[in-house]
Order: structure tokens, then C-alpha cells, then sequence
């Protein structure tokens, strides 16, 4: 056990959590050496543990996944983070990777592919699920970006939580910072966006797959 990968488990979901640290266990050469539901936590355990790997879903309370990997590779930038997320858009893809993250692949993936995956990425390799791949050199292909590429990863994360509805205040609260930080990010991401009003913005959204109606 000694020489297993060590990884750090992060989903908000405890019964989710279990799930995965028991197929991931099953295998010789993994081990799970400690989980976190938030981003947060995720970071204070990274700190703590020092994993080789660590699971990130990109779906949490607090800061979020996106934010979380953009700590965690701003602390140490070797850091080997995959993207573990129901989002399979390819510019959550992109947003994950521009955070630091080393691979990507959707919770629909079968079993065998997180496993692969978490090895690839312990060798220092890339991974990306090949469907999502596939996709992303598609619409690399026929010039089909989407208009949220333009976004940075912090105008990514709170343009999300304006789609679903959050306001201003609570957006500042939710990720720590003032209520004019939150409020300029909102100006200038409705101007990337050439959109006017918040409910305009969860629109596009809504046509992207950003989030759901």
C-alpha cells in the first residue's frame, strides 16, 4: 500500500464519495487518503495530505470546483487535479483546464475510465475522456466557439451562479469577495456576453447547456 496513488476525493455528495472510494480502492495500486465536500475543504486537505491526485467535481458549495483547482495550482502548480463533473459542455472543459486541471471526464464515463484517468494523470499524463475530446477538436474544427470562451475562469465561475439565480450579494458572500468586486465582474462579463440584464444571461445559458432550465 505504500506505493499506492494517493487521492484526494472531493464531491459534495457523501453517498457519491463512497461510491467512488470503493471502486477506486478496489484497485491495488489507488488509495483514497482523505475526501472534502466543498472547495474549500479541498484545499485545506490538499495542504494537509499531500495527495498525487486529486478528484475534483467542478459542482460545489462555496467556491466551487473551478475555483478550488485554480487555489490549489495557484499553491503548488505541479498539482495533478481531474475534473469530475456531470457538465460534459466543452467550455467547462476548457474552463477547467485554463483553472490547471490535468484531465477531464463526465460522471456518465464508465467505471474503468475514472480509474485510467487517475492513473494517467499520477504519471504526469493528460487526460481527457475521448467522447469529450472527440468534441472539442470537433468544434475546434468547424470554428463553433461558444460565446462563453471568452470568459476568464473567475467570470466563468460567477457567471454560472448568475445563470442559476444568485444575486449580487449572495455571490459575494458565497465566494468571499466585496460586493463592488462581484458587481464589476457582473458589468463586465454581461459586456463580454453582449447581454443586459441578468435574466438575458441565464438565457444564454440556458441555450448553451451552461445550466439547466
Amino acid at each position: 500500500m505504500s506505493s499506492a496513488m494517493r487521492i484526494l476525493l472531493v464531491d459534495d455528495h457523501a453517498v457519491v464519495r463512497a461510491g467512488f472510494r470503493t471502486l477506486l480502492e478496489n484497485q491495488a495500486d489507488l488509495r483514497v487518503v482523505a475526501e472534502a465536500e466543498n472547495g474549500e475543504a479541498a484545499c485545506r486537505q490538499f495542504v494537509e495530505h499531500a495527495p498525487d491526485v486529486v478528484i475534483m467535481d467542478l459542482s460545489l458549495p462555496g467556491i466551487g470546483g473551478l475555483e478550488a483547482i485554480r487555489r490549489i495550482v495557484a499553491r503548488q502548480s505541479d498539482a495533478r487535479i481531474l475534473a469530475f463533473s456531470m457538465h460534459e459542455d466543452t467550455v467547462f472543459v476548457e474552463q477547467a483546464l485554463q483553472a490547471g486541471a490535468r484531465g477531464y471526464i463526465g460522471k456518465s464515463s464508465a467505471p474503468v475510465e475514472l480509474v485510467e484517468a487517475v492513473r494517467q494523470i499520477a504519471n504526469g499524463n493528460i487526460y481527457i475522456d475521448p467522447d469529450i475530446a472527440q468534441r472539442l477538436a470537433f468544434q475546434k474544427t468547424k470554428g463553433g466557439d461558444s460565446p462563453f470562451d471568452g470568459l476568464s475562469t473567475r467570470e466563468f465561475e460567477i457567471c454560472c451562479l448568475l445563470a442559476e439565480g444568485l444575486s449580487v450579494n449572495e455571490i459575494s458572500q458565497r465566494l468571499s469577495l466585496s460586493y463592488k468586486t462581484i458587481a464589476n465582474y457582473s458589468t463586465q462579463i454581461k459586456s463580454k456576453l453582449e447581454v443586459g440584464t441578468a435574466a438575458e444571461l441565464a438565457r444564454l445559458a440556458i441555450r448553451h447547456g451552461i445550466v439547466n432550465a
